[in-house]
Order: C-alpha cells, then sequence, then structure tokens
C-alpha cells in the first residue's frame, strides 16, 4: 500500500478503479481504515467496493490515527481530517473529485465541502453518525480514556494498548490515539513522556469539539445551507447513526436526494446502483 506524507503525518492509502476521481472517508468511527469498506456492518452487505470501481476511479485511505496511518497528539477538530483528505488529493495531482463518506466519515466530508466547495463534486453521506445516544456515548468514551489516564499516567495507557488489539470504541481507556502507539516505538515513547496536565485539556478539548451537537457534527448548518453541491444521503437507524441524523443533513443541504430506505433494504442489489445512479448522474 503506498503512502503520502500529509502535514508530517504518514497517510496509508490505496487508488483502485478507473474513471472520475471519488475520494472516500472510510467508517468505522475510531477504527476508519480502509478494510471498513469491505468488512463492517452494511458496508459489508452491500460491498460498494465489488462495484464503484467499475465507473470511478476509487480513493481509499486510513483516517490519521488509525490503521496504517500516522497520528499526532494535537486537538483534533474535523478540519484536520478535511486537511488529511485535500493532501491526499493534492498528492494524487487531483483538484476535484466526488466525496464519499460511512458513519463517522459522513462529518469529515460535510465538513470538507464547507472548507473546498470547488473542490467537491457531489457528496455521498452513508448513514450519518449523530443523535443524542451518538453525543452522550462518544463523551463517555473519552471520559473513560480521561480517567484512566489521569490516575494511571499516560505509561499506563501506553501499557494497556499494547496489551491487546482492541480499538477506541472496545476499549476506550486507550484513547484515541492507541494505534499510533501500536505502529511506532517512537510515537509510544513520545506519547508517554507528554505532560499529563496538558495532554487531559488536549483530549478534553479534542471531545467537546468534534461531538459538540445532537444533530449530525461535522458543519455547522449555517455553512451547511450555504452550500450550492449535490448530496446524497442514506439513513441508518441505530444508536450511532440516527435517522435524526440524516433527515439534518437533508434539512440543511438543499436540493440533497434523501434515499428513504430502511436498513434491511439496503441491500447488494439495492444500494451500489442507487449510489453509481446518482454519482453518474452529477458528471465530472
Amino acid at each position: 500500500m503506498p503512502t503520502a506524507d500529509i502535514d508530517g503525518i504518514e497517510t496509508h492509502y490505496e487508488v483502485t478503479g478507473d474513471g472520475p476521481p471519488l475520494l472516500m472517508y472510510a467508517p468505522g468511527g475510531f477504527d476508519a481504515q480502509i478494510s471498513k469498506w469491505s468488512d463492517l456492518g452494511v458496508y459489508k452487505r452491500i460491498k460498494l467496493l465489488d462495484h464503484l470501481p467499475q465507473h470511478f476511479t476509487c480513493i481509499l485511505f486510513d483516517r490519521r490515527e488509525n490503521g496504517r496511518s500516522g497520528g499526532r497528539v494535537e486537538r483534533i477538530t474535523w478540519d484536520h481530517y478535511v486537511a488529511q483528505g485535500a493532501g491526499l488529493l493534492d498528492h494524487l495531482g487531483i483538484d476535484r473529485a466526488h466525496l464519499m463518506g460511512g458513519c463517522m466519515g459522513c462529518s469529515p466530508v460535510a465538513a470538507f465541502a464547507v472548507r473546498h466547495p470547488a473542490r467537491v463534486l457531489s457528496m455521498v453521506l452513508y448513514w450519518p453518525v449523530g443523535g443524542a445516544n451518538y453525543r452522550i456515548s462518544s463523551h463517555q468514551r473519552f471520559a473513560r480514556h480521561l480517567a484512566f489516564a489521569e490516575e494511571n499516567g499516560l505509561q499506563a495507557v501506553v501499557d494497556l494498548v499494547r496489551s491487546h488489539d482492541k480499538n477506541f470504541s472496545a476499549d476506550p481507556r486507550g484513547g484515541p490515539w492507541g494505534q499510533p502507539i501500536r505502529n511506532s516505538d517512537d510515537f509510544a515513547k513520545a506519547y508517554a513522556a507528554l505532560d499529563l496536565p496538558r495532554y487531559l485539556l488536549t483530549a478534553r478539548g479534542m471531545m467537546e469539539g468534534l461531538f459538540d451537537r445532537d444533530t449530525a457534527p461535522g458543519a455547522m448548518p449555517e455553512d451547511l445551507m450555504q452550500l450550492d453541491v449535490p448530496a446524497l444521503i442514506v439513513p441508518g437507524a441505530d444508536g450511532f447513526h440516527a435517522t435524526s441524523a440524516a433527515r439534518y443533513f437533508q434539512e440543511c443541504l438543499k436540493g440533497s436526494e434523501y434515499w428513504d430506505v430502511p436498513p434491511d433494504e439496503q441491500t447488494e442489489e439495492a444500494a451500489p446502483p442507487r449510489v453509481l445512479d446518482f454519482l453518474t448522474s452529477v458528471g465530472a
């Protein structure tokens, strides 16, 4: 798998297929890596990567702090994820692209369109995260990590995450930098040496900034309402992907298409053709 240095952070990516470029922000929450398009939940069932590359050049990547990509301890915002995607397009010499996000990947897609509207041909927002339960559970996850780090220190965090392969969702005590700790001895050593009080403020600020509302996070509604970017919205319907989050995007994105189909009817026979119909109707 090739890599690109984007703002000093190594990004692992893959390009597959042929046609107009489609930048894909992976699903999986804080385990957002290329493989999730094929082995996670609804995405495993609908098999998008068996269909989209036949018509589009699919640009897949491990989001920073996930998979084989690197990371950096800082107060990460949605704009940091936008910068990674935009930097990858720059690395590949691509000016404009379609964007697709799954799950938590929908939030940086929306933020990308707000930050760089001229670079976005269209957006596909598949099962956007959001809802009161999502915000509350996200805060609880960070709270467990903050409590563990404050009580035991950052070396204990390093020891914990290197004792298993669970991600931030499966074991919140390990925090959002667990995968870079596993990937790099140098990162782990530098992480353990960080000033603990400053680290706790950084992680708390990250939590407050990313999960600040009971609708779909990522971009302010006032900014979304000013966009003129074609969008297809596909709703989820569970505690992390509230249907209200998808409806929120529909409300804010004028002229958007809302595929009003329950999750159990989102099959391989139905979903890829619907996404392809939308993308091809927009053109390049």
